[in-house]
């Protein structure tokens, strides 16, 4: 039984995921380091010969900011976050800052919470949202993991 959960966990993981050779990152670039997603910042590699240098790669965590740098070997494969980008329109935000979202096709999203790290945006957007003003929210997801990265009045 564990063995089963364990491979379709193993396999919803490979559905977030795609794989690059590390030549191939760059800076800016996004590449999972120690099992985080990361934006790069900067690549380099060490090596004396130069069929088999090491290549190390220096990211930020894409949801908290947090540094992290890995070792590859010459030709390993990087795992590389699928991101993603949406915008959903804003109906509700419950008194623990969670967020009614509508999606597509009319169904509801609930499990958004405000960003509590970003105090003047929570701010701005409940006096926005008590304003009665139409808003959309930009969602960022990778990995499992969603963060609100900005929102947009729609009806100025």
């Amino acid at each position: 039984m564990q063995s089963q959960n364990n491979d379709q966990q193993r396999e919803a993981y490979t559905q977030l995921i795609y794989f690059t050779e590390v030549d191939k990152i760059k800076k800016n670039d996004y590449a999972v380091l120690c099992s985080i997603p990361c934006r790069v910042t900067e690549t380099y590699s060490i090596g004396l010969k130069v069929e088999f240098p090491n290549y190390f790669i220096v990211g930020c965590d894409i949801f908290t900011g947090k540094k992290y740098e890995q070792k590859f070997k010459n030709k390993d494969l990087v795992e590389v976050p699928i991101v993603q980008y949406s915008e959903y329109l804003l109906i509700d935000i419950s008194d623990d800052d969670y967020l009614t979202l509508l999606l597509n096709y009319g169904q509801i999203k609930e499990d958004v919470k405000l960003p509590q790290e970003e105090p003047q945006l929570v701010e701005k957007l409940k006096a926005d949202f008590q304003s009665q003003k139409e808003i959309l929210i930009t969602i960022f997801s990778a990995l499992g993991k969603e963060k609100i990265v900005s929102y947009k009045l729609t009806n100025v």
